[in-house]
């Protein structure tokens, strides 16, 4: 009975501390928007944001062998654009994304790489940030703005986990956030309509570190 109970103590002990790791990182890559469909009266364009830069870092906890949560910021440069019959307008802009992701784990920690994949939410950052012109080409499907707007957000992805030594990882993982289209960032003009929903493809390469 006393090893039994020695047992035990030894893992709830040793439970306890694996639930308690904890992960710090970060990541660079790119940001992929499609472009989202714009309809008025005068015809049609397409608007959305241009492929950019991102950065970010995240903060994570292992909750158990199989489940971890993060808590993640992502810069992405984000310059929206306008384009309609060879005829564009840009403005400099950037994103970010503030966010909480729940991970879940396909493989054992004690493997050399494993998969997850990753959901949560949180909130989005547009920001229009060029000067503001008298005339902008376009000007009949939307205005391109200096304004800032915060919507929220839907993360979802996965990636793949690679250890390089016990307490260090390298990572590689995509995330597409999707929000409600900012339309004070780029506002449609009267009578024009712009499509609801903007997907955001972000994939990174990112390293961390366990303690």
């Amino acid at each position: 009975m006393k090893t039994l109970r020695n047992s035990l103590l030894f893992l709830t002990v040793a439970g306890g501390a694996y639930a308690q790791q904890w992960e710090i990182g970060a990541n660079v890559g790119g940001s992929f928007v499609p472009t989202v469909a714009v309809t008025g009266p005068t015809g049609s364009a397409d608007t959305g944001f241009k492929t950019g830069i991102s950065a970010g870092a995240w903060l994570g906890q292992t909750i158990s062998r199989r489940i971890g949560g993060e808590i993640r910021y992502n810069f992405m440069q984000s310059n929206p654009k306008l384009a309609s019959g060879g005829k564009s307008a840009t403005f400099s802009g950037d994103t970010h994304a503030v966010y909480y992701d729940l991970l879940i784990h396909t493989a054992r920690k004690e493997s050399r790489a494993e998969l997850f994949g990753a959901i949560g939410g949180g909130m989005k950052i547009f920001r229009g940030t060029g000067k503001e012109a008298a005339f902008q080409p376009l000007s009949e499907f939307a205005y391109l703005t200096k304004t800032t707007q915060v919507k929220p957000m839907l993360s979802a992805g996965g990636g793949v986990k690679f250890r390089l030594s016990p307490h260090m990882t390298l990572r590689t993982e995509v995330r597409d956030f999707l929000t409600p289209f900012p339309k004070d960032v780029i506002t449609p003009a009267p009578g024009v309509k712009i499509g609801s929903l903007l997907h955001n493809i972000v994939p990174m390469v990112g390293i961390s570190y366990a303690y």
